[in-house]
């Protein structure tokens, strides 16, 4: 049960595949809007993440806490965007950055992954435990759909009643699938972008930890097999990058979802397989429901002469719903 019958959302006059949908936001797409504040929390491993805090007019006691996808940050337009639809309806919003995602390297040897929704747990107690939110709505985008979904779906006991609703866009829900569909031929100007942004950072630190990282000839990698072999499955405790996938998928942990939580996945989104859609576990968890438009493309469903993107209408819509 909940699959979602598909929305009659409409794209954009130029945006007519899903290249476009998912490309054009990225480059184009610019939200006016302006953190009041950024606040670092220590972590319990010694590391740090930032967080950007946007605070609505009136005294709020319900928070949405948003999470970017994979080399993105705070700043990312369809953060920027949900954080301004939320202070417009009365949320405050909360902005966090990965480690090493905030414009400052990280503290330790390892890096963020999707497998790891630790640092975003510790960024939802820290929301409670501070501030006192009684009502909090969690958001992510692609890789931070996932770490929406894990910080959930992991360990349900943990979750706390003051988590009412989840909802993730574009998610990778098989990592094997996602790197499947951005291996293909018509999809390397993707692949090309995330080894450049991720070898930046293996570089700077293969300087700070000699010895430990190593970016001799990291030009030669090509593929996010090369990439998560020589480095994200060792650096996190996996085997190998197969053994990184299979374990870091949220996927297989989404029938333990005890929330109501919403996943969008456009199927024209070149990041995604079939495999990454959901649907036999959304017909069996009460709590998770799938929604599939035809069109969106990854992270985008922009609308013609609109402020607002549809996903970001729609997101409100469903946590106004559950809070």
């Amino acid at each position: 049960m909940p699959i979602l019958t598909p929305a009659q959302y409409k794209t954009p006059l130029l945006q007519f595949n899903g290249h476009l949908q998912s490309i054009y936001p990225s480059i184009f797409r610019k939200v006016s809007f302006v953190y009041a504040k950024r606040e670092r929390l220590e972590l319990p491993d010694g590391d740090f993440v930032d967080i950007d805090w946007s605070v609505a007019k009136k005294s709020s006691n319900k928070l949405v806490i948003i999470t970017h996808g994979l080399e993105g940050d705070s700043t990312r337009h369809y953060v920027t965007g949900m954080a301004k639809i939320c202070s417009a309806n009365g949320y405050d919003a909360l902005g966090w950055n990965c480690r090493s995602c905030s414009g400052e390297m990280n503290r330790l040897v390892r890096f963020y992954h999707h497998g790891d929704a630790n640092d975003l747990r510790s960024v939802i107690q820290h929301a409670i435990d501070q501030y006192g939110y009684q009502e909090i709505v969690l958001v992510g985008f692609s890789m931070g759909g996932s770490l929406t979904l894990r910080a959930i779906a992991e360990f349900p006991e943990w979750v706390p009643p003051q988590v009412k609703s989840a909802i993730g866009f574009s998610v990778p829900c098989s990592l094997k699938g996602s790197v499947d569909a951005l291996s293909t031929k018509e999809n390397n100007i993707y692949l090309k972008r995330f080894l450049r942004k991720l070898g930046e950072k293996i570089k700077l630190k293969a300087q700070l930890f000699p010895g430990q990282i190593d970016a001799t000839d990291y030009d030669q990698i090509k593929t996010f097999i090369e990439f998560d072999n020589r480095y994200t499955a060792p650096l996190h405790g996996y085997e190998d990058a197969l053994d990184f996938y299979e374990k870091a998928s949220v996927g297989p942990l989404l029938h333990q979802i005890k929330i109501p939580s919403l996943i969008v996945q456009a199927l024209n989104d070149p990041f995604l397989l079939p495999n990454c859609m959901p649907i036999e576990v959304a017909k069996e968890n009460p709590f998770l429901f799938l929604e599939m438009p035809q069109k969106g493309g990854h992270c985008g469903f922009m609308l013609q002469g609109q402020l607002h993107t549809w996903a970001e209408n729609r997101a409100v819509e469903f946590a106004n719903n559950y809070c």
